[in-house]
This record gives structure tokens, sequence and C-alpha cells, in this order.
């Protein structure tokens, strides 16, 4: 079997593409411009448009199940296949891509399916609706996978505390490293720990 080897160079805005070629065994290595990895696809400029159009299809396709199913399954059944389907595709991979101004194509599908479970017209407001199910809206649910991922990888994260010992009111916050990059501010671990620091006490703890 013939498997091509591919690499990705991902580069800031603005910034010019090397032409080095790349080979492995006297093999050349062709340069893509995008690479799908444990399914998420990442392009060399670092944007997930692509990747959330890739994705697009499939809770459109959840969407039309449950319009299909909704005449014939009780209440509770309905909003079980939504966590399967919908849900299942929306929150993969969240903390990645859900930053990005193209994840508004998904929300808006969300609140379709919202308002198609709850038998409402295209136009009604889907704040009630939210509170009603119990469910989160996609950015909800993107602050709360970060925060998640900062609980379950607190390992991963320093303290203020840790680094210095003078007695302030950020001290039990964590640290928030000094950071230049748009793309580095948007990414999970740096939002992740400005979430996580606005948290009240109680919640910390």
């Amino acid at each position: 079997m013939l498997v091509k080897l591919t690499f990705c160079n991902f580069l800031l805005q603005n910034q010019k593409s090397f032409e080095t070629p790349i080979t492995l065994d006297s093999k050349v290595i062709t340069k893509a411009n995008h690479i799908k990895f444990l399914g998420l696809t990442i392009i060399d400029s670092m944007s997930w448009k692509t990747h959330i159009d890739a994705i697009l299809p499939k809770p459109i396709s959840a969407s039309f199940s449950i319009r299909s199913v909704k005449p014939y399954v009780s209440f509770l059944t309905l909003k079980a296949v939504y966590y399967a389907y919908f849900h299942a595709i929306m929150s993969y991979g969240l903390i990645f891509w859900g930053q990005s101004p193209d994840s508004l194509k998904v929300f808006l599908l969300q609140k379709r399916v919202i308002r198609t479970m709850m038998g409402c017209g295209g136009h009604d407001s889907c704040r009630r609706l939210f509170v009603e199910l119990g469910i989160l809206t996609l950015p909800s649910q993107y602050i709360f996978c970060l925060l998640l991922f900062v609980v379950k990888n607190k390992k991963l994260f320093s303290s203020n505390k840790d680094l210095h010992s003078i007695d302030t009111r950020q001290q039990s916050n964590l640290h928030l490293p000094s950071a230049h990059l748009k793309k580095y501010q948007l990414g999970p671990y740096y939002m992740g720990i400005k979430l996580f620091n606005i948290l009240p006490p109680f919640l910390k703890n």
C-alpha cells in the first residue's frame, strides 16, 4: 500500500513561506495547505474556517433527523437525540475552533434545531428556549469546555502564588503569560486562564 507523505507549513499573517524541499528515505514529502489530525482540519494559516465548513454537513444532517423524528417520539427522547447527534458534533474540539467567527454558522444551526424541538417559528427568540431546555448555547458550551480543560489539566498551569509570595488579590489566580500574538491569545491555554481567573472564588475552589 502506497502512503503519501505530506507536511503543512504553518504561517502567521503576512509571513512568507519557505520552499525548501523535505525528503524522507529519498522520497519527497509533499507540501499541503491543510492537514487532518484527530478529526480536526488544520490549515496553514491557522484559521478554523476550513474545519467548520467541513463539519457543517453533519449538524445539518442531525437537524434534519431531529425534525423527522419529532412527531413520533417523546420530548425526553428528542432531547436525547439532540445530545447524541447534534451536541456530540458541536462540542468535539470546540475549545480550538469555538472562538472563530465562522463558529456562528454552527450556532445558527443550533438555534434552528432548538426552535424545531420547541415547535417555534424561524424568527422566534431562542434565549428563553435554551433556558427551558437546560441546553447551553454554543458560546456558553465553548466557555464551559475551556473551563473543564483547565480544571482537568491544572498541572499544566501555574498560579501567581507559585511565582511570587506577594499577598495580592490575584494571588490565587492562574498566572497569565505575556503574549502579543493574537493567535496565541485566542488559543485554549491563554483563553482558559482568562476565563478561569474571572470565576468567583467559590467556583475556583
